[in-house]
């Protein structure tokens, strides 16, 4: 038995256990996920052709994981126009394993996999220790302040570090790299690694990306507004 389903703008035939490749869905892998889009269903012999769909015919598989096609490049040029452009495309995709066509109008039983682990090492600790925490004494309110300021800010903004644009930061999460946490960990292994890796020509060192982590997980603001504002009141911030 199999069955054409559309997802994504696209038409898949599929089997119980094959493996596809789709535009991306959004979850964890382990999900259950529900494709009602059938366009055509055959068992043996028989085949029954949709109008457009099927409505009694569902499709269920497991997300197995979430990754990125190939990069795809663009490039423009016009003549005699001292004008060029190239840019770089890779798609999001999920990989899907077909566990069961149903029929009969029957659904899959919706189940998660476990999630993905998002909560950053800092948020996580500023949770407990509100939770376990006492009432401050008058003395702690600068060090409490200063702690304030620390979860005010988001550990996993990565712009915030002087020297990491849009294009930086993106090449930074597809390695894995996605909190303060990370950087502030990195040796100068670490760092001459990435550097050659993501291609960051000596910028980590020249920024010190190390030090902006560490000084922005203490609570220190960013250096870019820093240097505003010291440039603004005339005096050593």
């Amino acid at each position: 038995m199999f069955a054409v389903i559309k997802t994504g703008g696209k038409q898949f035939r599929v089997a119980a256990n094959d493996r596809i490749t789709i535009a991306k869905l959004e979850g964890n892998p382990g999900d259950t996920v529900a494709f009602g889009s059938v366009l055509m269903l055959t068992d043996g012999e028989k085949s029954t052709i949709g109008a457009p769909f099927l409505g009694d015919i569902t499709v269920a598989g497991e997300i197995v994981e979430q990754t990125r096609g190939e990069k795809v490049i663009a490039f423009k040029k016009r003549r005699r126009q001292n004008s060029k452009r190239k840019r770089g495309f890779r798609a999001e995709l999920t990989v899907v394993r077909i566990t069961d066509i149903l029929t009969g109008g029957k659904k899959p039983e919706m189940k998660k996999g476990e999630a993905a682990p998002v909560a950053l090492k800092a948020g996580s600790e500023a949770v407990k220790g509100k939770a376990t925490a006492k009432p401050a004494a008058k003395a702690a309110k600068p060090a409490a302040k200063a702690e304030a300021k620390a979860e005010a800010l988001d550990a996993s903004n990565l712009s915030l570090i002087s020297g990491v644009g849009p294009t930086i930061e993106k090449k930074l999460r597809a390695a894995g790299i996605t909190s303060w946490n990370d950087i502030a960990a990195w040796s100068e292994a670490d760092v001459a690694k990435w550097d050659e890796e993501l291609k960051l020509r000596g910028r980590a060192t020249r920024e010190e990306w190390v030090e902006q982590a560490k000084e922005l997980l203490a609570g220190k603001p960013p250096r870019a507004k820093a240097d505003q504002a010291e440039l603004a009141s005339g005096e050593d911030y």
